[in-house]
């Protein structure tokens, strides 16, 4: 393959000027890894060198044809600006109000609305045609503006990041440009607090720390190596330690580099890339024929509504078979018709067809998913594609990520380890920000911070760690002048971006402790500046009343040198001398296996100092050495190497980003549910088996197989992991790909599977999942990857997503059950009404036209809101996860739509016929009374309206029927109403979801104006009002109940469905999944 060199300003634009520029008539270096890839004229495709963690600064700056202490000159700046495009990752396209209305109108079932209303309008019948216009209208609308309005939400959270950079141009440093013009082979410069706007090389750098946790998962800052080489082209992005990727923080130090990578081509854009990928199913190895019909059946899928959650897919497959049904009753009622299809018969076959489809289940469906998509957002959930709701119900497996989603994002100090004080241990913390959050034990044995007198050693340690100490913890109000205390201690007041304060070195945010601190420091909210580590040891201090403002104010001392943090020695240390006597203190922290050989303790001490260290690093917990000594004064500390010596070992300390409170309550409550949660992270193996063991993701019982690192799991074929028995519940240094093979896995193995995350690396998973969520402070990307984001970025908030989702589906079972009975009912009635004839030998129908609209637009679809809005059963969080490949269609539904469907439409016939045949004036149908009234058709009127009145009360009925499908009326909720009196329980029942109550009760009074009121009565619905024939209604309504509650309970008696019936416990739940009172419960 011959290289391709960057085109200089001379080849691209002749009449610019450049000056000398390094490496720009010297050697090429003939390297393996300089494979530059610039495209003229494309903007979207700036070159990228292969691997330039493998080379040299000095050899990337030629290979870019740069000096880097000139950079470029602006003539080539704007060159190479033209040539390569800007500096801008592409991700989602932004809200498109055209993509939201196509999304609500792909679906088969409005298809077959649309046609059903074009043919209504082709005969004339403009009164249904109108209607079914106003019914795909308010489907269209409501489902359109729920989604608006999330995708709007989603919107406003996202954050603008590194709009500027600080750049070297024409020999100039600190040039401001806009982060979107910066092009390859610039010169950029970097300091605390700023965002890295491409990937670079760095040249050079002090103390160099950046947050890469959006990128790698890596709580803990990356130390940057600038002056190292590495020879692995496939190194792990959180390795190449001498790069900075674009989109991370510098969290401390100060660095330069070379932009190596913009736009598409950085690391960022690489995963941007992989979302925008579409599954070709092996298209680039078939002809353009075969590629072209699977394009077109592919469109026509998604037209048609065939792809999407399960419930979309079987909707859209239920609503073509209603379509295809529909047809064929509509050639039934021409047949018996004797193909005279006039205008009536026309109508009446249409009605017939119409019958069949549940016009307002799309209607109730978008209703019910837009009032399930309002709690979801009060439990703060916030779900940019609505049918995800329904979809969450059915989650088998959560793929969560570590950072911020199951830990805090924040470090906080965990142990301390005190020669001659003991141990002492902080739990419980809800604000890592406050000095007053969580419990402090010593040895065991909790204490009262208000009452403990910390020992010499302890307040030398504390004294230590506090001065020790660049960070800043204090009030975010002074107690004394109720001003800013950032005014005395130099915060600058402003929170940082919400989507960046997760393991932000650079911290300025606020957080409010439960209790008044130590120190009479005022309880309110809190701030803490400055490095993670830093502001976890200062928290620690200020707990015992000794944070650093607190001793700089009372020990009267100055600081008297800095020796800061190096990479090359592990340690910072500082020297404060006192203001009367001269006398200076040093006070020392760093990494223990660097402390060691400047302690002034035995060898065999070391191994103790290291041994301890060594068993909270297994923990998961990051280990700082603890030392002081004194100095005389007059004592010459400009040298590190003397002041580093001879140093007093007083104590270890342990730090880590700790697990949310809540995470493990939630964890073992998807357990419960039958769902398997999976630990996806970069961190080290030892920190992410650590932290899924506190958070009961594994325990002690838990094989070594189900914790993994990602380059093992990664090296698996497909064949190797289908073949382990479980798939690993833990997996650390998780790199894209990893995320990404763990959800491929799980749906080979038939799962439906939800992953959580907040940063770009876990955006192709979510993108891959069936649910995506991703954290309301993650990165853009991966909000606009994921289906529901979760603002509040709480693992816990998932728990109720899931139960949200499962009341949806079970809610979304008892209005298609009620809907389908209705069809069927009319279909029974509509099709063998067709046998009643009139004195012309022609077909009486039972109801009329607008009579079947009625009942399927108005009557139906109140009882079936109400239905949707049903409260979640008390054991759907004991119960497995649904079948998803079932679907909502199980086979007790199915079985149960037509045994109540059969007793409906037989009452209903029965009911006209007992009218017409039995009643006064029985078996004069008349003549013409399908048109209208006349003179002979008083009976057929009476017996339309009885069957109006018998459909409309036994759907009313019904809908209290469907909210159990097994447990009796009587006694649906046995665990509740057990204070009532067997009979009078079925009154609590009908009052508990008051939206169908009052739905009831509307649908029963509006029959009366319908049957009673004149030309509303005879005109419009084509029947009459009647007296006695109430009592026919009524009767059916017994008989109804009566059949209903007799198959009810043969479902019991016999243990069909076994299990529908039965309020799972909790004791059982919890059995089931090897809980038991919060222990594992283990089979030998």
């Amino acid at each position: 393959m011959g290289e391709t060199v960057l085109p200089t300003v001379e080849e691209t634009s002749p009449q610019a000027e450049e000056p000398p520029i390094c490496g720009l008539n010297g050697p090429k270096i003939n390297n393996k890894h300089r494979q530059l890839q610039p495209t003229p004229g494309d903007g979207n495709t700036p070159p990228s060198l292969h691997a330039p963690h493998t080379l040299s600064f000095e050899e990337v700056a030629e290979e870019l044809r740069v000096d880097i202490h000139h950079g470029l000159s602006h003539a080539e700046a704007e060159s190479r600006l033209r040539l390569y495009g800007p500096n801008k990752v592409k991700g989602a396209e932004g809200l498109s109000m055209w993509k939201i209305l196509l999304r609500q109108v792909s679906n088969s079932l409005t298809f077959v609305l649309i046609i059903v209303m074009a043919i209504s309008f082709g005969i004339d019948d403009y009164i249904e045609g109108g209607v079914i216009t106003a019914v795909i209208c308010l489907n269209i609308v409501v489902g359109f503006w729920q989604d608006y309005r999330a995708e709007k939400t989603i919107e406003s959270l996202k954050k603008l990041t590194a709009p500027e950079a600080t750049v070297t141009r024409n020999g100039t440093m600190d040039i401001k440009v806009k982060a979107v013009d910066l092009v390859p082979g610039d010169i950029v410069q970097l300091s605390v607090g700023s965002i890295v706007p491409a990937d670079l090389r760095l040249i050079d750098g002090v103390n160099a720390f950046t947050n890469e946790a959006f990128l790698t998962g890596e709580s803990i800052p990356v130390e940057k190596t600038p002056l190292k080489k590495f020879d692995d082209d496939d190194l792990a992005t959180g390795d190449r330690t001498n790069l900075a990727f674009s989109g991370s923080e510098m969290t401390s130090g100060r660095c330069r580099g070379i932009v190596v990578a913009t736009a598409m081509t950085t690391e960022v854009g690489k995963i941007a890339t992989m979302l925008r990928q579409k599954k070709d199913d092996g298209a680039q190895s078939q002809n353009f024929f075969v590629r072209l019909a699977k394009r077109f059946v592919n469109g026509l899928k998604t037209i048609l509504g065939l792809v999407g959650t399960p419930l979309q897919i079987t909707l859209s497959k239920f609503a073509l078979l209603l379509f295809g049904l529909a047809i064929i009753l509509a050639i039934i009622v021409f047949s018996a018709a004797k193909w005279q299809v006039g205008g009536e018969v026309l109508i009446y076959g249409i009605c017939v067809a119409v019958a069949v489809i549940p016009e307002s289940l799309i209607a109730v469906l978008t209703i019910t998913i837009a009032v399930g998509g309002k709690a979801m957002a009060k439990a703060n959930v916030i779900t940019r594609v609505q049918s995800a709701i329904e979809a969450v119900g059915g989650v088998t497996n959560i793929c969560s990520d570590k950072t911020g989603t199951l830990t805090q994002g924040r470090m906080v100090s965990k142990k301390a380890v005190i020669p001659g004080a003991g141990t002492f241990i902080v739990d419980g913390i809800t604000d890592p920000f406050s000095p007053s959050s969580g419990n402090v034990s010593l040895d065991g044995h909790n204490l009262d911070l208000g009452d403990y007198m910390p020992s010499p050693v302890v307040a030398r340690f504390l004294r230590t760690i506090a001065l020790c100490n660049n960070s800043k913890v204090l009030p975010a109000l002074d107690p004394v002048s109720d001003s800013p205390s950032e005014k005395k201690g130099g915060l600058d007041g402003m929170a940082i971006d919400s989507d960046r304060d997760t393991d932000a070195s650079t911290i300025d945010t606020i957080s409010r402790p439960p209790t008044a601190i130590m120190q009479g420091l005022a309880s309110g909210p809190w701030k803490a500046h400055g490095e993670p580590t830093e502001i976890a040891l200062h928290v620690l201090a200020s707990r015992f009343g000794m944070g650093k403002e607190h001793l700089l104010s009372t020990l009267n001392i100055h600081l008297a040198t800095e020796f800061s943090f190096d990479s090359t020695v592990k340690k910072m240390s500082v020297v404060y001398k006192d203001n009367h006597t001269s006398h200076m203190d040093v006070y020392t922290k760093g990494a223990t296996e660097f402390m060691l050989p400047v302690l002034n303790v035995s060898d065999q001490e070391k191994d103790e100092i290291l041994q301890a260290a060594e068993s909270m690093a297994n923990e998961g917990l990051r280990v700082l050495c603890i030392a002081h000594k004194s100095l005389l004064p007059g004592t010459d500390i400009s040298e590190r190497a003397d002041v580093e010596k001879n140093l007093d070992y007083i104590g270890l300390v342990a730090i880590y980003d700790p697990p949310r409170l809540e995470t493990k309550d939630a964890v073992r409550e998807c357990k419960i549910a039958g769902i398997t949660v999976h630990m996806l992270t970069g961190d080290h193996p030892g920190t992410a088996k650590a932290i899924a063991k506190d958070v009961a993701i594994i325990d002690d019982f838990t094989p070594s197989s189900a914790v993994m690192i990602a380059r093992d799991f990664d090296q698996m074929t497909e064949d190797q992991i289908d073949s382990m028995e479980t798939l690993p519940l833990v997996i650390a240094r998780c790199s894209p790909k990893t995320k990404v093979k763990m959800v491929q896995a799980l749906h080979r193995r038939g799962r439906f599977c939800v992953m959580t995350g907040d940063g770009v690396n876990d955006s192709p998973a979510l993108k891959q999942a069936n649910v995506g969520m991703a954290m309301g402070t993650g990165s853009d990307v991966a909000k606009d990857a994921a289906e529901m984001v979760l603002t509040d970025d709480n693992f816990a908030s998932i728990v109720k997503a899931v139960e949200e989702g499962r009341r949806l589906f079970d809610n979304i079972q008892k209005f298609l059950m009620h809907l389908l009975i209705s069809n069927i009912a009319q279909v029974i009635l509509l099709l063998i009404g067709l046998a009643f004839k009139d004195n012309d030998n022609h077909s009486v129908f039972p109801l009329s036209p607008i009579e079947i609209l009625w009942v399927n637009l108005i009557t139906s679809s109140f009882l079936a809101i109400g239905l949707g809005l049903e409260e979640s059963q008390e054991d759907s969080m004991y119960r497995p996860p649904h079948d998803v490949k079932k679907g909502v269609f199980s086979t007790e539904l199915i079985t149960d739509k037509f045994i109540y469907g059969f007793f409906m439409g037989s009452l209903c016939l029965f009911s006209f016929a007992i009218v017409a045949y039995v009643g006064p004036g029985g078996g004069n149908l008349g003549s013409g009374c399908n048109e209208g009234y006349n003179s002979t058709c008083d009976v057929v009127f009476r017996a339309r309206a009885t069957t109006y009145t018998t459909i409309t009360l036994l759907l009313l009925v019904t809908a209290w029927e469907v909210k159990h499908f097994a447990r009796s009326l009587f006694n649906m909720y046995p665990n509740t109403d057990q204070g009532a009196p067997r009979g009078l329980s079925v009154f609590p029942t009908l009052w508990r979801n008051r939206f169908l109550f009052f739905a009831v009760i509307a649908g029963l009074v509006i029959m009366f104006p319908i049957v009673y009121i004149p030309i509303i009565n005879e005109k419009v619905f084509k029947h009459g009002p009647i007296t006695w024939e109430w009592g026919v209604s009524f009767g059916a309504v017994v008989i109804y109940i009566s059949a209903i509650e007799t198959w009810k309970a043969i479902k019991r008696s016999f243990g069909i469905w076994s299990g529908a019936h039965r309020v799972i416990s909790r004791e059982d739940a919890e059995a089931r999944a090897g809980l038991a009172g919060g222990v594992v419960v283990r089979e030998k």
